[in-house]
């Protein structure tokens, strides 16, 4: 080979006939702004040799390019149009132009291989425009190139869903014309050499039309009315349906105006920009602080489960679906046989859904040994225990496994609210022992929250972290306090919550009202589902441990529905009744409502206005978040949020509670506490502020862009979006903290 140029992220090399065009900028040859200008430079320098009859675009790595530089749609010059131009050029070309696809070949790397005239994958290969999941439409021409090369049908599912084709399917699909195995540049070569030796003429996509013939009567219309009214807090959704009628319509140069115009709306959509702030959060989460630079984390092969009631059995399920042999220990026969054929009951309903291969029940069953025997755990190299959150037993099975399990396994409590320090010291290793606090379901909930205790091993807390990985989780680090980040934040939702309808507010009501906000469901009906003695045992064990209000109507509610039996869907009665598994409205749970309202002196209102509840509910959310991070309970603002919207039900589109603090305006939210202070009275200091809160919204700055002092938190404020401003410095009593301001533009599920 001779060399014809290069840069650093892209390269041209002669091949014989053949220029071979090479991205490699790792990890994922991500279309940052050098890779595009490398791609200028080296298609021009092709351009400029007449002696190449084609050019093969390939990239070095494990994959194809999987996507652009999401930081680059924050610039305020951001525009897609040097990239579409390059595209633009690749097509026009009169000698071949082919790509080879390994890995993923997602979003903007997608959209470079269908600018090619032919694409060859390898087995292995997907193939897929994700960019829904930003909140954006394609915008280098995918939404008019794919309904070209697969059908509108496909190409909407694709970018709907943004989910990924195989190689075979994007074969039988026409998205890809070759499936060759071997390694990816030989493919290649060995596919353009075959098209040029048969003088295959360049396919350019721009110039076939999207094929309508099949397509039922009114076809987009239905899609975009379905977009609009299934996905209306997506207007990504509504864009794409329209960029792809606009190819099938129009001529292409026009259907790329008109997706240059969506994408710029979506661009700057709120929507949008709250999707790409959970984007960074979702990685920054996956930096640890505080932990030294070249730690691994320990050989984990085999796991053990205490306790096969719901959590323990679904978080069985959870380490074997990830192919981990779990042994999993009750304490009864009966409790265990239960667990077991639940267990059994659920992958069966998942093969016959269709969910799973039928093959699957048996090999995941397989991979789980119940047992009465503790002893059978001395050999795992983690153990979890998800007995009921009840400190006193949980210090027993801790202090029990600590004894049993052999030197350098890791010990673990699911525990959902319980001071993590106590149960490490009863293990008498905390130096091996975290919190997993697994979001319920635990086998298919995204969150766990990584308890980090003062003195756990480094690689302890690193172990935890790649665990959740494994899983398919997403790990957040949180300090040791009651409820840890999300339990924590929901119990100030909650008490308002239960004043709210000890004020007359149905619990119909208060449920739509939050839905209609935004989240997934309401308290109500969260609290039903979870389980009223769960959401009761929570706060009782609070009170053991002395952390309560001596507040006589705090949670008077839901510790009245338990004391009364009504858990929830499992006992037919909560705060709706269940007569055929449905929710309805119980004026019984009413009656009770009103009566603890009276005896507790609350005074019965019917001017509460539905701004008002979502006030009351989100204020208190939000300052616990901002009391979480000046405790250094929480290591970033973005922690938070990725918390709630990946465990509680909070809509991602909405960014999550501290994003959009930042939307609703601290200033306004300072306000509102203080309003409601004055109004309903403080005096067991509910709605004293957070100095953190307090001190940014006098300064006119961002709780989400807040970041720590190095000395507290050794890692980088998540996000990363706009032009950094000056520090603000405060120092309320003996909390100091910093806020370096970055970018500029409204709770809970669960209680277990």
């Amino acid at each position: 080979m001779s060399h014809a140029g290069n840069t650093a992220a892209v390269s041209l090399v002669r091949h014989g006939r053949i220029g071979l065009l090479c991205i490699d900028h790792p990890p994922v040859n991500a279309l940052s702004v050098a890779t595009v200008a490398g791609l200028d430079a080296q298609l021009a320098a092709f351009e400029a040799d007449p002696s190449l009859d084609g050019l093969l675009i390939w990239c070095a790595g494990r994959t194809f390019v999987a996507g652009g530089d999401i930081a680059q749609f924050d610039a305020p010059d951001f525009t897609a149009a040097p990239y579409n131009r390059i595209l633009a050029r690749i097509e026009a070309s009169e000698r071949l132009v082919a790509a080879v696809l390994h890995g993923t070949a997602l979003g903007g790397g997608l959209e470079l291989a269908l600018a090619c005239h032919y694409r060859v994958a390898v087995p292995g290969a997907r193939v897929g425009l994700p960019e829904i999941k930003l909140g954006l439409l394609p915008g280098s021409l995918g939404s008019q190139r794919l309904p070209r090369a697969c059908g509108a049908p496909l190409a909407l599912d694709l970018m709907l869903s943004g989910r990924m084709l195989d190689a075979e399917a994007a074969l039988a699909a026409g998205i890809v014309d070759a499936l060759v195995p071997g390694e990816p540049l030989a493919a290649g070569l060995n596919f353009l050499e075959d098209l040029l030796e048969r003088r295959v003429p360049p396919r350019r996509l721009s110039t076939l039309s999207v094929p309508v013939a099949g397509l039922p009567p009114g076809f987009f219309t239905q899609a975009l009315q379905h977009a609009t009214r299934e996905r209306a807090r997506y207007p990504a959704a509504a864009a794409i349906v329209q960029a792809v009628e606009a190819a099938a319509s129009l001529p292409f140069a026009e259907g790329e105006a008109v997706e240059a115009a969506l994408l710029a709306a979506c661009v700057a959509s709120p929507e949008s920009r709250a999707l790409r702030h959970l984007f960074f959060a979702e990685r920054q989460a996956a930096r640890v602080p505080r932990i030294p630079s070249g730690i691994k984390p320990r050989a984990l092969h085999t796991a053990g489960v205490v306790g096969a009631g719901t959590m323990g059995r679904r978080i069985a399920m959870s380490l074997a679906d990830a192919g981990l042999p779990v042994t999993l220990v009750e304490a009864s026969d009966g409790a265990l046989a239960k667990g077991l054929a639940a267990m059994r009951a659920h992958y069966e309903a998942g093969a016959a859904a269709g969910r799973l291969r039928p093959d699957a029940v048996a090999k995941r069953m397989g991979l789980i040994a119940g047992t009465l025997d503790y002893g059978a755990l001395a050999g795992c190299e983690l153990v979890i225990e998800a007995v009921v959150e009840d400190m006193a037993l949980k210090q027993q099975v801790c202090a029990r496994l600590g004894r049993i399990c052999k030197p350098g396994a890791i010990i673990a409590t699911n525990t959902s609210t319980l001071d993590v320090e106590v149960l490490a010291e009863a293990s008498g290793r905390p130096g091996d022992f975290a919190g997993l606090h697994f979001r319920n379901p635990a086998n298919g909930g995204r969150l766990i929250e990584v308890v980090r205790g003062s003195a756990i091993a480094p690689d302890v807390l690193v172990t935890a972290m790649d665990l959740a990985r494994r899983l398919g989780k997403v790990a957040v680090v949180t300090g040791v306090c009651f409820g840890f980040i999300g339990n924590r934040m929901a119990e100030a939702y909650l008490r308002e919550s239960e004043f709210l309808l000890m004020e007359g507010v149905s619990p119909a009501r208060l449920d739509a009202v939050m839905q209609a906000y935004g989240m997934a469901m309401g308290p109500c009906r969260m609290l039903d589902l979870a389980g009223i003695d769960t959401g009761a045992k929570i706060v009782l064990e609070y009170g053991k441990a002395g952390g309560l209000p001596p507040d006589p109507a705090y949670r008077a509610v839901v510790r009245t529905l338990f004391m009364l039996g009504r858990l929830g869907c499992k006992s037919g009665a909560g705060y709706y009744r269940y007569p055929d598994g449905e929710p309805v409205a119980d004026p019984e749970a009413e009656r009770i409502c009103a009566a603890l309202g009276r005896a507790h002196g609350i005074v019965r209102r019917t001017d509460i206005a539905d701004a008002e509840i979502v006030e009351r509910l989100m204020f208190p959310l939000i300052n616990e978040a901002a009391k979480l991070l000046e405790e250094g309970m929480a290591c970033r603002p973005g922690d938070i949020d990725m918390v709630w919207t990946a465990g509680y039900g909070f809509p991602d589109y909405l960014g999550g509670p501290v994003w959009q603090a930042d939307c609703i305006g601290l200033p306004r939210i300072k306000a509102g506490l203080e309003r409601y202070a004055r109004l309903r009275g403080n005096p067991y200091d509910y709605w004293d502020i957070s100095p953190l809160l307090a001190a940014l919204a006098r300064g006119g700055q961002r709780l989400s862009d807040w970041s720590a002092p190095t000395s507290a938190a050794d890692a980088a404020p998540a996000g990363g979006q706009g032009q950094p401003h000056a520090p603000v410095s405060f120092q309320p009593e003996s909390l100091s903290v910093q806020s370096r301001i970055q970018s500029g533009p409204k709770p809970p599920q669960s209680v277990h």
